[in-house]
């Protein structure tokens, strides 16, 4: 059997109210990375960098090894990119950028690819703005799902990082808080997020960047 349920198909599932047996909530746990790109002074976008965890890479690669060699190339993972990339507008790409306290318009995403690292499904995209913004003031980057069915998570503190960047910026960056048993707790119940009033889950567990330009 050729299961094809990408990171989007399950997302689907979930919004719809169909369940993906054997996965706890949060469903699947993304390690990030991410290259802020410049081009004459302006931000053009976000090259990311998402490691899945091995629980759900099994999963999704199911019935991917084509010639039944034991390995998985990123030809064979191609397929499953395009997938994966082509659906991430309804997510809002798990991303958000603003220059100056406005939020910057994406367009489709480009250059997906993924390999296998060890055991984990590594998935690379260019995430392109519409505009290319002038740097007028500090860029704030946040990559997160505050839904909670995909939890990211940067890799360190240097894990956002700038190409082509005019000289002089630098980059703040706070991590999302781990989810602990008793936060996991809280998740398996419906509606315990919206019904929790003075706590704040979108800024403690949220992946943020700050980036300051001269």
């Amino acid at each position: 059997m050729n299961v094809r349920l990408g990171l989007i198909l399950c997302l689907t599932f979930l919004l719809a109210g169909v369940s993906v047996p054997a996965l706890a909530h949060p469903h699947v746990w993304i390690t990030a990375r991410a290259e802020v790109a410049f081009s004459d002074g302006k931000v053009t976008g976000i090259r990311h960098h998402w490691t899945f965890d091995e629980a759900y890479t099994a999963y999704v690669t199911q019935g991917l090894d084509r010639n039944n060699d034991g390995q998985l190339t990123p030809e064979e993972l191609q397929e499953l990119a395009n997938e994966n990339a082509a659906g991430l507008e309804e997510f809002e790409y798990f991303t958000t950028l603003k220059v100056s306290g406005k939020p910057q318009a994406f367009d489709n995403p480009r250059e997906a690819r993924m390999v296998m690292d060890g055991k984990q499904v590594a998935m690379s995209f260019l995430l392109p703005l519409k505009a290319p913004a002038p740097v007028t003031g500090p860029m704030a980057i946040e990559i997160d799902d505050n839904t909670f069915f995909v939890y990211f998570s940067l890799v360190d503190k240097a894990a956002v990082t700038l190409a082509n960047a005019p000289q002089g910026c630098v980059t703040n960056v706070a991590k999302a808080k781990p989810l602990d048993a008793t936060m996991q707790q809280i998740l398996q119940d419906e509606g315990a997020i919206q019904a929790s009033p003075g706590v704040n889950f979108t800024m403690e567990y949220s992946n943020r960047a700050i980036i300051a330009c001269p």
